[in-house]
């Protein structure tokens, strides 16, 4: 019973569905007030037909894992169980039941394929003002009732587009950021092997010559010995040179990089300088900040917009990075002083260490 009534949704989404369907269970009232009147055995039957009612809409909702997926055979079952629940009942207790026909606009609207949900959904209007008609109710009343199902339809149907839109845009971002991600892990990877493959060849030929001189030629093999360690080291110095192009990447270079990484990920960048320009130093580990800061934008984020302010002036850099994410608008200030050492590109990027101030607070307004 369980699994038929809950499904697979499991978390955070089984909480909302709970909440949204209870809510939903707000248009019962006048049924349940009209019931608590009848007597006899009208009325433990009403009682009765409230009860299977409730718990066929509460499996209707919970029944499937995502209503973006195609419908599997227990959901239809219960999707048929459900319409003809709704349409009997009224059909056997009367006019006093018609307001459940209203509940045929949810199923219909989210649980159908989307491109079917339109059609469904005028259907299910055509059945409410035939159930009506049948029954006897003026036709005031069900033409009210079919005009409530078809508005309550269509405006689900087109929240649940929206979502939708929503869902795809949130997975073009990720995608996006991957991409980028990808491309830049390969561009490292190919730089590596251009700077390394030859050194590591040499260093292992000259390996496999002092290995055969050892026994013959000491001197010879010392020497070759003394050229892989020249190689070594060539290589690591290399390797420094390539890390370091890397991290100590312009700050207008990188600028120009997050506007093309916010603009494909939909986001509205501003940029805006003020002052000359900036230390190396600065220019380097701000250059670092804004890279980071606008990778998390893209992934995390979900912002429209955001605004990157630099100034220069008075023996210190100011740099300001401000979204308003649908996670909660974020503000990130960096301030670079000349007690910045810039020694070591380790520590320049990383706030704590380089002795640059640097802090992070949420910011309710967002970008102005």
């Amino acid at each position: 019973m369980r699994r038929l009534l809950v499904g697979d949704v499991q978390g955070s989404e089984l909480l909302q569905r709970a909440f949204w369907t209870s809510f939903g269970l707000l248009f019962l009232t006048p049924v349940v007030v009209d019931v608590a009147y009848y007597e006899g055995v009208r009325r433990w039957l009403g009682w009765a037909g409230l009860l299977v009612f409730v718990l066929t809409y509460y499996a209707v909702a919970f029944v499937g894992r995502s209503w973006d997926e195609a419908m599997t055979g227990r959901e239809i079952l219960v999707l048929v169980t459900f319409s003809l629940l709704t349409v009997g009942l009224p059909v056997g207790f009367g006019l006093d039941w018609l307001g459940v026909m209203l509940y045929l606009a949810f199923p219909y609207s989210m649980a159908l394929p989307l491109r079917w949900a339109p059609a469904a959904v005028v259907a299910a209007a055509v059945v409410t003002a035939g159930t009506g008609l049948f029954i006897g109710a003026p036709p005031a009343v069900y033409g009210a009732v079919a005009g409530g199902v078809l508005a309550l339809g269509i405006l689900m149907a087109a929240l649940r587009h929206a979502r939708t839109l929503v869902l795809q845009l949130q997975e073009a971002r990720d995608e996006v950021a991957r991409l980028a991600a990808a491309d830049e892990r390969l561009r490292i990877a190919r730089d590596l092997h251009d700077v390394l493959g030859h050194t590591l060849s040499l260093i292992v030929l000259k390996s496999e010559l002092a290995r055969r001189l050892a026994g013959r030629d000491l001197d010879r093999a010392v020497g070759e010995i003394g050229d892989i360690e020249s190689a070594a080291r060539s290589a690591l110095a290399n390797v420094r040179e390539v890390v370091s192009g890397y991290r100590r990447r312009a700050l207008s270079e990188e600028l120009d990089g997050a506007r093309a990484t916010l603009a494909a990920a939909g986001v509205d960048a501003t940029v805006r300088m003020a002052g000359g320009p900036l230390p190396d130093a600065a220019d380097g580990v701000f250059g670092w900040a804004v890279r980071e800061s606008v990778t998390n934008v893209v992934r995390h984020a979900r912002a429209s917009r955001c605004v990157i302010e630099i100034a220069h002036g008075d023996g210190a850099a100011t740099l300001e990075i401000r979204d308003d994410g649908q996670v909660g608008a974020s503000t990130f200030r960096a301030t670079a002083s000349p007690a910045c050492p810039n020694g070591s590109r380790a520590k320049a990027a990383r706030w704590s260490r380089a002795r640059c101030r640097a802090a992070a607070s949420a910011s309710p307004s967002g970008c102005p």
